[in-house]
């Protein structure tokens, strides 16, 4: 297989065809050659691992077309140690000016404190220590109830010392004028509200329809209609944060705004007013679980193990999740708060087992490695070893006939592809099936010495009669084959009745179960049929009979005939190679093979295959080639139709039409794009198309909010906790359609 090596700045990267067991050490020195990097100033690092001599690539889960980072050492000469001194002056340079600003912070603080010794005690025309009052909270900008203690004066300025009513723990601070302002204590119903008029109401800016702070709000227009009653006006959070044409339900509660009265004029029921009489107005709970009852026990504000809010000053927030934790709960319990100036949880600290520093060995985990084996043997440089890099999750292992987006004709340079793709899952096994299901598709290689092809028909072999001991991928035929396992899947796709004895024939056999076929170029010397390279997907055959037959061997097999039922034309016939060329169907590889394969093996056909797929590419002038005229894809009336319906998603689906002149592939891609589940990752399937145009699986949005985040993945619109989750149909048809079978995997 083909790895890449890239430095940290990215200005060298080199590709190196490697085995998967090649030694750390071997393989630096293939750098060294690749790149004139010295062993000793290499350091490799792959997903946050430093690459350790005396390990194999195998260990740290190297794959293909993997990238690992160079870090270059730099030699230690007269020239770093003058660098090292110019980087530490810069340091201390950096560090004098750090400390400067800190004192500058300090002095000022000073100067705050002297500031504070030069108020001095003083009266004020409207208010008195020990009224209640509604002060302006600067962080919220929200007014909440305060008791003033003090009135101060500072450069013939009024300064209000307070301290919040419902928060013991709160120091006092001081205030301006401004900021205060005679408790609220008018309500005024709905139908006395007027435009213009500025009044007090409790408002949720997060989520309009819960309880939230108290802000000003002046009104622009009153919606009496509806059965919610409504206001639309200016909300002012703080002094300088005003939020325009806000849509406020009240909840019945709206404050008139009090005006200060002079304490001459005031009269009994003035002084009444201005004593607090210990009620708190409604406000936002900071936990919504337990509504921040202190004698309730909650696990989101107290004891993420306990529940219990007792003992504060041993309860330890985490970093991460801001939960807290007793000392005394945690397994092991902690006797006092770490020194660190960071602490995580059990559920939120990485597992130090995989963590690996710098020079550290391998932590030991339960896979096994080559390393705790005997076995001297390597696997090799090629591509029969290398694993699955993707999957496919349009439709399900079992999903029976053809896969959505996959044409007749595509070519794939390897089997590895082949089964990403989802057209033939196993690696190496020619038959994909289920004993108790049926087969669902069968590769042609040419490994059997029984097979013949004819192309739209052929007889195929069944599997097993070999003995595969000593890791071998083929051998000669030692004993018979039998009708179980994959030979049995294959025959339940006949339409007849199984016969385990002596076969059986289909009277309609279109009626059978489909298979996928896929040819390989192995075949070629058996085939005229076969691609020159590659694997082929051939399309859809059906099984018409099944019997078993002495083989070439003299040992039993079982033999099947299928015969071709597709309405694509086949691949080597005049109409499929024109058909091909219209789609633009070319041989896909790997992510990076055809670069490593230049490199490696330079040839005229690959380079130019390069320059085809990289049109940056250099190469030599000449007369432009005639592009050949690609088929473009219509879709089905039917398709069209619920595409139409799907009104909510028409811009989405213009974008995907752009592109139907370059092939149904084309369109299928770009379908696939803009119609992905933002939390899933897949096609969506029953969609919920939100408020905000974006789409989501409703399996995934009722995820969602069973976790209680009530809001689109994509952009954070707010959602209602009590939203109506309605299925948008016509998307959901015609994604069926155009992916038929890919509900079957979700």
């Amino acid at each position: 297989m083909y790895v890449k090596v890239r430095t940290i700045d990215g200005k060298q990267e080199a590709i190196l065809t490697i085995s998967k067991l090649t030694e750390v050490e071997d393989f630096k020195r293939e750098i060294e050659k690749e790149l004139n990097i010295k062993v000793e100033l290499q350091r490799l690092f792959f997903r946050g691992k430093q690459l350790e001599n005396g390990y194999k690539l195998y260990d740290y889960n190297i794959n293909l077309n993997d990238v690992i980072q160079l870090m270059v050492r730099v030699q230690i000469d007269d020239t770093e140690i003058k660098a090292t001194s110019s980087t530490t002056t810069d340091f201390t340079t950096t560090t004098s000016t750090t400390t400067a600003a800190s004192s500058n912070s300090e002095k000022e603080d000073i100067d705050n404190s002297n500031a504070d010794e030069t108020l001095v005690e003083a009266e004020s025309l409207y208010y008195k220590p020990g009224d209640a009052v509604d002060c302006l909270d600067q962080t919220y900008g929200a007014w909440f109830e305060a008791i003033i203690l003090k009135i101060l004066k500072k450069d013939d300025k009024l300064v209000y010392n307070v301290q919040w009513e419902f928060d013991d723990k709160a120091p006092p601070f001081n205030v301006p004028e401004s900021s205060i302002r005679p408790r609220a204590r008018c309500l005024i119903q709905f139908e006395a509200l007027k435009i213009g008029q500025k009044v007090m109401i409790n408002h949720n800016v997060d989520d309009p329809k819960e309880t939230g702070l108290w802000y000003d709000f002046t009104i622009l227009k009153i919606d009496k209609k509806r059965r919610v009653q409504e206001l639309t006006g200016t909300l002012h959070i703080g002094r300088d944060q005003p939020l325009e044409n806000r849509k406020v339900n009240p909840k019945g509660e709206i404050f008139a705004i009090e005006k200060p009265k002079l304490l001459v004029e005031r009269n009994s029921e003035d002084e009444q007013y201005m004593i607090s009489n210990g009620k708190r107005r409604r406000v936002q709970a900071s936990c919504t679980t337990c509504m921040d009852n202190p004698r309730k026990k909650c696990r989101e504000c107290g004891c993420r193990v306990c529940a219990g809010k007792e003992d504060e000053h041993n309860l330890l927030l985490c970093d991460e999740c801001n939960l807290a934790y007793h000392l005394r709960c945690l397994n092991p319990p902690l006797t006092s708060i770490p020194e660190e100036d960071y602490w995580y949880c059990p559920e939120c600290k990485n597992d130090e087992n995989e963590i690996v520093k710098a020079g550290d060995k391998l932590k030991q985990t339960k896979k096994k490695t080559n390393e705790n084996s005997n076995s001297k043997r390597d696997w090799g440089k090629g591509m029969a070893c290398v694993g699955r890099t993707k999957e496919c999750s349009i439709v399900p292992p079992n999903h029976r006939g053809p896969i959505p987006g996959v044409e007749v004709g595509m070519c794939w340079m390897y089997r590895v592809q082949v089964s990403e793709v989802g057209v033939h899952r196993p690696h190496i096994a020619g038959i994909h099936g289920r004993e108790t299901d049926c087969a669902y598709s069968i590769v042609l290689s040419g490994g059997y010495e029984d097979d013949i092809d004819n192309g739209d028909e052929f007889m195929y072999t069944g599997s097993g009669g070999r003995d595969l001991s000593g890791n071998k991928r083929t051998a000669e035929q030692s004993c018979d084959q039998t009708l179980t396992r994959m030979n049995k899947a294959l025959a339940i796709n006949c339409n007849a009745k199984l016969n385990a004895t002596n076969g059986a024939t289909a009277e309609d056999w279109r009626g059978g179960i489909p298979v996928r076929v896929v040819r390989n170029f192995k075949l070629a010397k058996h085939s005229k049929y076969a691609p020159e390279e590659g694997n082929r997907y051939d399309g859809i055959y059906k099984v018409v009979k099944y019997y078993p037959d002495t083989g070439k061997s003299g040992f039993r097999v079982w033999r099947y005939l299928l015969r071709r039922d597709d309405p694509a034309p086949a691949p080597w016939t005049k109409e499929g190679k024109a058909r091909i060329a219209a789609l633009g169907l070319k041989p896909m590889y790997p992510d990076g093979y055809l670069e490593a394969m230049a490199k490696n093996k330079p040839n005229k056909k690959r380079n130019t295959l390069i320059e085809e797929e990289n049109p940056n590419v250099s190469k030599k002038e000449g007369p432009p080639k005639k592009k050949q005229k690609r088929e473009a894809y219509e879709l089905e009336s039917n398709v069209v139709k619920f595409i139409e319906e799907d009104q909510e998603n028409v811009k989405l689906w213009d974008e995907c039409r752009t592109t139907l002149s370059d092939g149904k592939t084309a369109f299928l891609q770009r379908v696939s794009e803009r119609f992905t589940c933002p939390c899933c990752l897949e096609i969506v399937y029953n969609p919920i198309t939100i408020t905000c145009a974006h789409n989501i699986c409703l399996s995934c949005l009722k995820r969602s909010f069973s976790s209680g985040v009530y809001c689109c993945p994509s952009c954070r619109y707010l959602l209602d906790k009590n939203y109506k989750m309605e299925v948008n149909e016509p998307l959901s048809s015609a994604l069926l359609l155009l992916y038929p079978g890919y509900e079957g995997g979700r």
